[in-house]
């Protein structure tokens, strides 16, 4: 760097993490936070095919309040307001999410919701036409929240909500730095209960979010130094996940490169929705909240290396980062040839891991893309403030017919 001044900012948490954490620390997490009705949210699944959630009864005892276990898929508004209904109900002074992304997002809604006393449409982000998108202060103190991830997600430890409601065009999105958990169990038993195909999927956003990460050129040294080994532990690890996949180790790898990509974006790393090398992030986001069985993984898969190759415009020494982070990088390659050397890198190693590589593998009509397209502008991650709709609709439209 030629500047050293930066801005970092760290947020209270302990992590716990291993084998046995929950019967470890949490009862005392709990205790900590001067808790005595922890209310657990998490998925019918997980509740009925994995022992993660008796083991959280038998350890808190009476200190647990109940068990909501109704959450969908891409943390629906209706069941996130049946969660708010039966946390209330059972007069919970704290929040314990188990589960994956969509689990960690609906509790901090739960949160809200259970503290705001505004309507929750006039809470949410507002998309005013002609006008730049905003999200309403939401100042109302929040119940302290533990997370215990079943899968890796870089949701573990932000404060975004985003809400799919068939009702809208575009889903509920919630911003509040309150609803950051007191604590994150890294618990071997619960990383290991999800299913290899859940947990592939999972990884595969990580994987690639990192990626993306790798093309940041001037960043701080300690957003550099998460970033760098956040990427080293997805990279090493992604290949494993054609044979491996139950391997603690690996879990747990992703898990972490997950929280460390969350702290390098707190100590000043870009957050990155857009560039060369992130794929698109609105777009997927569509496809797997437009279609239930699409996952992220497979949605961020089908179009990351298209989105490299249409990139026309890349940054040479972002390009050579990347290149070399990915191991292929060749003396005298120009910015150009090392993008498509990144997107014939990533497009193989999505396939060996059986991850799909074309939108035609997610069993998705051609003649649905222009709806998808459609539903991109209305997502504040990818592009704040002001927008082209017109411009992002035609973009995102390119994509999906180039990556079809």
């Amino acid at each position: 760097m030629t500047d050293k001044s930066f801005r970092s900012v760290v947020f209270p948490l302990r992590l716990h993490c291993g084998r046995k954490a929950i019967e470890q620390g949490l009862k005392e997490a709990v205790q900590r936070a001067g808790a005595k009705r922890a209310f657990v949210v998490c998925s019918r699944s997980v509740n009925q095919r994995t022992d993660t959630i008796a083991r959280i009864q038998a350890l808190l005892g009476n200190t647990c309040a109940g068990v909501f276990d109704g959450i969908e898929k891409d943390s629906t508004y209706a069941s996130v307001s049946a969660a708010k209904d039966a946390a209330t109900a059972a007069s919970a002074d704290l929040l314990i999410a188990v589960g994956g992304g969509s689990v960690m997002v609906a509790t901090r809604a739960v949160a809200i919701y259970m503290a705001e006393t505004g309507d929750p449409f006039a809470l949410m982000t507002q998309y005013p036409a002609g006008k730049p998108a905003y999200s309403p202060r939401l100042m109302a103190p929040k119940l302290p929240i533990i997370n215990i991830p079943t899968t890796p997600t870089s949701a573990m430890h932000r404060s975004g909500v985003g809400l799919k409601n068939p009702d809208l065009d575009h889903r509920m999105e919630y911003f509040d730095p309150k609803t950051r958990p007191r604590a994150v169990f890294l618990d071997e038993e619960a990383l290991l209960s999800a299913p290899a195909d859940l947990f592939r999927s999972t990884a595969t956003t990580v994987f690639a979010t990192h990626v993306a990460a790798m093309s940041a050129i001037d960043i701080n040294p300690l957003a550099e130094a998460s970033r760098n080994h956040a990427f080293r532990l997805a990279y090493r690890s992604y290949p494993r996940l054609v044979d491996a996949v139950d391997d603690p180790a690996v879990r747990q790898d992703f898990a972490i490169a997950a929280l460390l990509q969350n702290r390098s974006e707190d100590d000043g790393a870009p957050r990155y929705r857009g560039g060369a090398f992130s794929g698109n992030y609105a777009v997927s986001t569509a496809l797997h909240v437009r279609y239930p069985h699409v996952g992220q993984g497979e949605s961020t898969s089908v179009v990351h290396a298209t989105k490299i190759r249409l990139t026309e415009a890349i940054d040479p020494a972002a390009a050579r980062q990347v290149a070399e982070a990915l191991e292929v990088w060749r003396d005298g390659m120009d910015a150009r040839q090392a993008g498509l050397a990144v997107a014939d890198r990533l497009e193989d190693l999505y396939s060996r891991t059986g991850l799909p590589v074309r939108v035609r593998q997610l069993r998705i009509p051609r003649d649905d893309l222009g709806n998808i397209a459609n539903e991109t502008v209305r997502n504040f991650n990818f592009n704040p403030g002001m927008r082209s709709a017109g411009d992002q609709i035609e973009d995102a439209l390119r994509l999906l017919e180039e990556a079809y």
